[in-house]
């Protein structure tokens, strides 16, 4: 569904990425692992065509949209949870979920949504900028699903949230999964990764280094959260 090859990428005269080159299968979730300042989140915004200062070629769905705009992409199925959520602070909930235009047939109607996440259900009426973050993570994960994104770049979709949050977008990851959704999945907490996600890529320096599965994951659990600094 999503291939990336040889990306390379610059902020000005620094260069954040060297030669990147992964794949996510349909209905697989791949997690991208590194240090902060690695590339993580300047690799998600080339696939989705924010960041144009790169080279190399992305594809989805065997179609190659590296020249293509990134409201384009996502009219193509591709989705984007930032690390900020880019919730609409003044826009309710539900003003929230409805305004992004469908892009596909496999977008989520708003019953499924609601009984998804049930308590974007309860604050259907709420601004955006009066949820909490737990709730503000839901609500952009939400929104791409609903807009039928086929292949979802996440962010650090748990970072600074309570257990019980992590565990319910865990679920939300697993049953999208279930229904053919890739994910691209940029995430330091190793040991929620393990439980949604079929492999693992290391970035070091703006370069893949090592491509792990669960397994391994599970086995050098403390060298490589003693190599990220967690």
């Amino acid at each position: 569904m999503l291939e990336i090859k040889g990306v390379s990428a610059r902020y000005g005269e620094a260069k954040a990425l060297d030669g990147v080159s992964l794949s996510v299968g349909e209905g697989e979730v791949v997690t991208l692992v590194g240090r902060n300042g690695a590339g993580k989140s300047t690799l998600l915004r080339c696939v989705m065509g924010l960041h144009r200062d790169m080279t190399g070629q992305v594809t989805l769905a065997e179609r190659d949209v590296t020249a293509v705009s990134a409201h384009r992409r996502a009219r193509l199925g591709l989705g984007f949870v930032p690390d900020d959520r880019g919730i609409y602070a003044g826009l309710s909930v539900e003003e929230n979920l409805t305004l992004p235009p469908v892009a596909t047939g496999s977008a989520w109607p708003l019953t499924r949504v609601y009984d998804a996440f049930p308590v974007l259900a309860a604050r259907r009426r709420f601004p955006g900028g009066k949820l909490s973050g737990g709730e503000q993570q839901m609500l952009a994960l939400a929104r791409v699903l609903r807009a039928g994104a086929r292949v979802l770049l996440c962010d650090e979709p748990t970072e600074g949230l309570a257990p019980v949050i992590v565990r319910q977008i865990g679920e939300i990851l697993r049953g999208a999964k279930d229904d053919g959704v890739s994910v691209l999945l940029v995430e330091q907490n190793l040991r929620f990764a393990a439980t949604v996600a079929d492999r693992h890529y290391l970035l070091a320096q703006g370069r893949i280094v090592e491509s792990l599965d669960n397994a391994d994951v599970r086995q050098r659990e403390g060298e490589l959260l003693a190599y990220l600094g967690l």
